[in-house]
């Protein structure tokens, strides 16, 4: 059974390895190529850690028995003043072996929980358009609220944002299917 909780230091390793897996499974073809052959875990583990001694609870990993931590996420306040919300999923990723089991559903109410726990009552995240993962945000009720293209490697890259507007009624109605996050009381 997964358990997703608070992410330590010592996790920024396992983080940076997911990260580079699943941006280049995920963004071959709809990034340029050199930004995801320039990846490395010699400068992700780095940022990673440093996230990690600041803001350490703002990231949630899910790990299984056996394999370790699978999934993470990061969240803070939101960083784009022309979209009413308070709160934003920075990152939410999930090995490509791993997903679809309920880990990203998992990492993402962890993730609104942090936020509501901080004071924001409502979240987005952003996503490439080109993303499949986009329509993972859709079923848990994510409303597209903008679009933009946003820069990478100095070439634009279309990006949707999906927006919960209150976070208090998502957690309500996913605590049901809560199973396995870590400081869940029985029944949360």
């Amino acid at each position: 059974m997964s358990v997703v909780r608070q992410a330590r230091l010592e996790d920024a390793q396992a983080i940076a390895k997911i990260e580079i897996e699943t941006w280049r499974a995920t963004y071959a073809g709809m990034l340029p190529d050199r930004v995801l052959l320039n990846m490395s875990e010699r400068r992700q583990i780095p940022s990673w850690a440093s996230f990690l001694r600041h803001r350490p609870e703002d990231v949630w990993v899910a790990e299984q028995p056996g394999l370790g931590v699978v999934g993470f996420g990061n969240c803070g306040t939101q960083r784009d003043s022309a979209v009413d919300f308070s709160g934003e999923v920075y990152t939410l990723y999930v090995l490509p072996d791993l997903q679809s089991r309920g880990l990203g559903r998992e990492l993402l109410r962890a993730l609104f929980a942090r936020l509501d726990d901080g004071g924001h009552r409502s979240a987005l995240v952003w996503v490439v358009r080109g993303n499949p993962a986009r329509f993972f945000y859709e079923r848990l009720g994510g409303k597209q609220v903008m679009h933009r293209p946003i820069p990478v490697a100095g070439q634009p890259i279309e990006a949707i944002a999906y927006g919960w507007r209150d976070l208090a009624v998502v957690l309500g109605q996913t605590a049901q299917k809560s199973r396995g996050i870590a400081g869940d009381k029985p029944g949360e």
